[in-house]
């Protein structure tokens, strides 16, 4: 079941872009111009994170986390155009699990979403099991082959990312967003580096099959016919 985004945002050119970066990474979504809505949606359909504006025209986006966490524990990334420290601090004292500055990246909120989900529902995101692989989101671990790997972080979630998505071409930039907590402070080739360590932990259970796939100038995805 995919995990479904509920995007609480009254510009609808935001709200367009959002929706499609987020469906484009697998996720489902809902969305709604107002904050009057939300607590009726909760109550009836499955939400598995809010994008939240703060600037909604019926209600502060602040009021309505304090509503929505009198009930749920839904996660919430807060959307805004305000830049004082107060603000940021408000919104996670009240509840909010993350905070995004506009203007932003659609991608970088992607890659933000995700890592929410993973902290606080990991199975949300975990992998579907097929016969090469196999993920427990849970423990942070890999089995290719039914053999257990020795992954770091960045491996585990560089491997991980590509699993979700076989044959989906990431490029080296989508790769550093969805993995790396500071994308900006890292070099495209650090990327390379993880992944030659990825082929040599898969060569060395596997000789036979090279699993990831080199797509020149473009990025690395995973084979479909594991």
């Amino acid at each position: 079941m995919k995990p479904r985004i509920l995007i609480v945002e009254d510009e609808p050119a935001i709200a367009d872009n959002l929706q499609h970066a987020l469906e484009g990474e697998g996720l489902d979504t809902l969305r709604s111009l107002t904050g009057g809505d939300v607590l009726s949606i909760l109550a009836d359909d499955r939400v598995d994170l809010i994008l939240l504006d703060i600037g909604l025209p019926d209600i502060s986006g602040f009021d309505l986390l304090r509503e929505i966490r009198r009930v749920h524990t839904t996660p919430v990334i807060f959307l805004t155009a305000r830049t004082a420290e107060l603000d940021r601090v408000l919104g996670l004292e009240i509840g909010a699990d993350d905070y995004v500055q506009k203007p932003f990246s659609p991608r970088e909120v992607s890659a933000r979403v995700k890592a929410v989900l993973r902290r606080v529902r990991p199975a949300l995101v975990a992998a579907p099991s097929g016969d090469a692989f196999a993920v427990n989101a849970s423990k942070k671990q890999i089995t290719f082959r039914s053999q257990p790997l020795e992954l770091s972080r960045y491996e585990y979630d560089i491997l991980g990312t590509l699993i979700r998505r076989p044959g989906h071409v990431f490029s080296r930039e989508e790769l550093m967003q969805q993995v790396w907590e500071q994308p900006e402070m890292s070099l495209d080739r650090s990327v390379d580096a993880h992944i030659k360590n990825l082929r040599a932990k898969l060569r060395a259970i596997d000789p036979e099959v090279d699993p990831i796939v080199t797509h020149r100038r473009s990025g690395y995805s995973l084979r479909e016919d594991l």
